[in-house]
């Protein structure tokens, strides 16, 4: 029997994937449907009560909720913000600015996560650089730092790159001159982007959004620095739950039900976008 060079070239990548993300994950939801003790840590059962926990708790439902809304609100300003953006770059910039730019978006792409909230730590610290700003103009500064506003901030600043990377890669898809035909045919700027940009760009949008929208749901060094002991999302409270309070079956819920949200949210909205694209398209 002939095997196919495909075969034997897909194999050490399958295998590379089987165990290096699909086993942890399964051995994360046997752990979920352990028992936690204190003396022992983890007896080895088959019980939901750590997802019955979880429900029955409304702080976690709230961590959940918490998490759901600024992770929402987050892609939300990604998208307003980076739109215009990825369209200047795409159409009106020139190619050496096109260049120029594109290098500034990414650079921040370089840094960790960390580092670049680090410097936000000291822009919006109570003596940081805006207090610092906004004193001198005579006014009282608004505490920013340890609030959701801070942690919104954060998030957007380090999700923007990607937005504006993955429509600034569909927007040079658009045939420049399906926006000349409608213009000629007397439509206005503001009509040619609702009737033509923004149906035509409509899988990027959708990329960029789902791509925001995850990281943000599993963000965890940006609200832990910028929201403080006091502000809890989903990501931080499994890192606590592992390796603070060693409750390893619980945290591993908490896990399993961040990603079955993350995924039954970005596959919903993966739906409705689909349906409104066919439509149009029709």
């Amino acid at each position: 029997m002939r095997v196919s060079p495909a075969f034997g070239l897909g194999t050490p990548a399958t295998l590379f994937v089987l165990l290096g993300l699909i086993v942890p994950l399964a051995l994360m939801l046997r752990y979920s449907f352990n028992k936690y003790d204190p003396a022992e840590l983890m007896i080895s059962a088959l019980t939901l009560e750590n997802y019955a926990k979880f429900i029955g708790d409304a702080f976690y439902q709230q961590v959940l909720a918490t998490t759901v809304g600024i992770s929402a609100l987050s892609t939300a300003l990604c998208l307003i913000a980076g739109f215009p953006v990825a369209y200047y770059l795409v159409r009106m910039a020139s190619p050496r600015m096109r260049s120029l730019l594109f290098i500034l978006i990414i650079l921040p792409l370089l840094m960790g996560n960390a580092v670049r909230t680090a410097a936000w730590m000291v822009i919006l610290g109570d003596q940081g650089l805006l207090s610092s700003a906004v004193t001198m103009l005579g006014l009282s500064p608004a505490k920013l730092m340890y609030t959701p506003t801070a942690v919104v901030i954060g998030l957007v600043s380090v999700l923007l790159p990607f937005m504006i990377v993955t429509l600034q890669s569909v927007l040079e898809g658009i045939e420049r001159n399906l926006e000349d035909a409608a213009a000629s045919l007397g439509a206005g700027h503001l009509t040619v982007l609702r009737r033509i940009v923004l149906p035509l760009s409509l899988p990027g949008i959708l990329a960029g959004t789902m791509l925001c929208f995850i990281l943000s749901m599993n963000a965890y060094a940006t609200p832990v620095l910028l929201g403080g002991p006091q502000f809890h999302m989903m990501a931080p409270e499994v890192y606590q739950q592992v390796t603070k309070a060693m409750n390893w079956p619980f945290g591993s819920a908490l896990a399993f039900i961040l990603m079955a949200v993350t995924l039954v949210l970005t596959a919903t909205s993966n739906t409705l976008v689909q349906r409104r694209y066919r439509k149009w398209s029709e």
